[in-house]
C-alpha cells in the first residue's frame, strides 16, 4: 500500500510536468496522454530500481524520455533531419524569457518541432521545464558537457527557426 500512495503522490505532483514534456516532443495530444500513464506504470513496476540517486521528478522524467523516444522509433523509421545551418551570432543572446513566454504557443510548438530531436529535448529540459545540467544529463542519459555543447547549439537553432518562420523579430531580440 505505500508504494501505491508513492505512486498517486508523485502522479498529482509531477503527470502534468511530464504530459507537457511530452506533448512538445510528439504533438500529438492523445498519445501524450498515453505515454504519460505508461510513464506511471513502468514507475511502479520498476520502483524497485529507483535508489534516491535523483529526485523523483528527474527518474520519473528520465523514464517519460527514454518511453518518447521509443515511440518516435516504432513510429517512424529514423530519417536523417537536414541540418540546420547556425546563424553568425552577435552579442545580443535570444532571450529565456521568450521561451518561457511562448511556452504555450504554437509558434514554440512548430519551430521545436523543427529542430533535430536532441535540440529540441535540451531545450525542452533546460529552458522550459527548468531542469539543471546535471539532472538533464540524467534524464538523456548524455554528459553534462554534451549537454552543454547541446544547448549551446541549441538555442541560435531555434532563434534561427523563429526568425525563418518571422515568429520573431527584431523588437524581440
Amino acid at each position: 500500500m505505500v508504494l501505491n500512495r508513492k505512486i498517486e503522490e508523485w502522479y498529482d505532483e509531477y503527470s502534468y510536468p511530464i504530459f507537457k514534456f511530452i506533448l512538445l516532443m510528439i504533438q500529438d495530444y492523445q498519445q501524450s496522454e498515453d505515454l504519460t500513464q505508461e510513464t506511471f506504470v513502468k514507475a511502479y513496476k520498476n520502483y524497485h530500481f529507483f535508489k534516491g540517486n535523483s529526485s523523483p521528478k528527474t527518474w520519473l522524467f528520465s523514464i517519460a524520455h527514454n518511453l518518447t523516444i521509443d515511440y518516435l522509433r516504432k513510429r517512424r523509421p529514423m530519417t536523417l533531419i537536414k541540418e540546420i545551418f547556425l546563424l553568425k551570432r552577435d552579442s545580443n543572446k535570444l532571450p529565456d524569457e521568450v521561451i518561457v513566454m511562448k511556452e504555450n504557443s504554437k509558434e514554440l510548438y512548430y519551430a521545436l518541432k523543427c529542430l533535430k530531436d536532441s535540440y529540441r529535448e535540451v531545450i525542452i529540459l533546460r529552458k522550459i521545464k527548468e531542469f539543471s545540467i546535471e539532472e538533464t544529463a540524467y534524464i538523456l542519459n548524455w554528459t553534462e558537457s554534451k549537454v552543454k555543447a547541446t544547448l549551446h547549439r541549441a538555442i541560435p537553432a531555434l532563434e534561427k527557426q523563429f526568425k525563418k518562420e518571422g515568429f520573431l523579430n527584431e523588437r524581440m531580440v
